[in-house]
């Protein structure tokens, strides 16, 4: 235990300490800050460019005020088409729409044309086409025997109300749908962190004992300490790396992300496009209050999410950083042996990743509770369950089948590291790794 402890603590204080450390866990705040600054910047209404729009509409129909708005200024013309389309550009416009005439007010689609030496954007022609489709559909109204009036009053919402009652009585459907959107992204979140932890801390493990094998350090090492002592020293030196850096993070980004959005306001972060209207409606009708937000996440299960998310956390850490630790060992000085190497282990990492977006559709269903159970994805899956509240005997069941593949995993890894960390000039296949599982001494 004593030579276990000394090698974690040299694992941990060479990386602590080492330059490019302190420049990730500084920068990467700061750039997810600065991200989050220049996305809302750009976002803004006074960086959207306003097109200039000639409108050539036979019918006459069309009110060039009405469809006018803060990105688009339509201006009415008589010129023909064949003369505006020489010179329009000339004249400050960016873009020429033809609106033939509406012959038969059944019609449920009208094509509009458009020229432009310019490629516009998906967005823009969406943009353009409700804003076209929303006039026209006026002066249909007004040319059929309905008014607004009544078809306004033909409109109807139906909305999904909780039936299940709280202890004082109360239910709400703004709070049942608040819980699923916030279950929802805290489960997205909690999946896709253990797939970035996996994926970097893992990958540091193997690179660290590359990096000792082809130096010949582990030579003098393994005189010491016994191989499977120095791996898992390795991996728990590495692991506090990875949570000394996720704790800092877990401070600087809310901070940082607080004082982007205090700077740039949040009608500025959000104020363009159908963004901006969202949120709107949401405010009006009283779908979004930041107190009913706060509410529903204090409501959440933590006494089981975090405690179960600390437990997924460093099961998935151990399975795959052993893994990693055993191809590290197993690579010679052709660093590109490790790519065939790793593409088994980096397969179930995406597969679980991908059985996320299962999680958010049925969360008890047949593919995430078998995603929750398999211990190559459970270390994703499950954290992606918990918000969602699964059955506590799943919970318990997924634990347990997790610590013993850990304690599995990690045998096999050390069987494999003890051989593979002397091993040199020799092209290592999967058969070889069998091998080694059975090697004596």
């Amino acid at each position: 235990m004593n030579k276990l402890w000394l090698i974690v603590k040299r694992e941990y204080l060479v990386r602590v300490r080492k330059t490019t450390f302190i420049l990730a866990t500084l920068l990467t705040p700061l750039g997810i800050g600065l991200i989050a600054f220049v996305s809302g910047y750009l976002a803004s209404s006074s960086m959207s460019s306003q097109k200039n729009i000639a409108l050539i509409d036979e019918s006459g129909l069309l009110d060039a005020k009405e469809i006018s708005n803060d990105q688009y200024l339509y201006t009415k013309t008589s010129e023909r088409l064949e003369e505006l389309k020489d010179d329009y550009a000339d004249q400050g416009y960016d873009l020429i729409i033809e609106v033939p005439k509406i012959d038969d007010l059944k019609a449920k689609k009208h094509v509009v044309n458009f020229y432009s030496s310019e490629k516009l954007s998906l967005i823009t022609l969406e943009q353009l086409e409700r804003g076209l489709s929303r006039e026209l559909k006026k002066y249909k109204v007004s040319q059929s025997e309905f008014d607004q009036k009544t078809l306004d009053e033909l409109e109807i919402r139906v909305t999904m109300e909780n039936a299940n009652k709280s202890d004082d009585g109360s239910s709400s459907d703004k709070s049942s749908r608040m819980s699923i959107v916030i279950s929802s992204a805290l489960s997205y979140i909690m999946g896709f962190l253990m797939y970035i932890v996996i994926f970097i801390y893992g990958s540091m493990v193997m690179r660290s004992v590359m990096e000792e094998k082809i130096n010949r350090i582990v030579e003098v090492m393994i005189s010491s300490v016994k191989p499977f002592t120095l791996m898992l020293g390795k991996i728990m030196g590495v692991g506090l790396v990875g949570l000394t850096q996720l704790m800092i993070w877990m401070i600087l980004i809310p901070i940082l992300l607080f004082i982007v959005g205090a700077t740039m306001g949040l009608d500025s972060a959000a104020s363009s496009g159908e963004a901006a209207e969202m949120l709107k409606q949401m405010e009006e009708s009283g779908e979004f209050n930041l107190a009913l937000v706060l509410s529903e996440i204090k409501q959440l299960n933590w006494l089981l999410i975090l405690p179960s998310f600390v437990i997924f956390f460093l099961g998935g850490y151990f399975i795959y950083s052993s893994l990693f630790a055993a191809v590290g060992s197993a690579i010679g000085d052709d660093l590109g042996e490790g790519q065939q190497l790793m593409l088994p282990i980096i397969i179930p990492v995406i597969l679980a990743l991908t059985m996320v977006s299962a999680v958010f559709n049925d969360p008890d269903g047949p593919i995430a509770v078998f995603g929750s159970m398999f211990p190559l994805f459970s270390p994703i899956v499950m954290p992606a369950r918990l918000p969602f509240d699964p059955p506590i005997w799943q919970v318990i069941v997924s634990i347990l089948i997790l610590i013993v593949s850990v304690i599995f995993m990690t045998w096999m890894a050390g069987r494999i590291y003890r051989v593979g960390i002397l091993m040199y000039g020799k092209k290592v296949s999967f058969k070889e790794l069998g091998k080694w599982l059975f090697y004596k001494g």
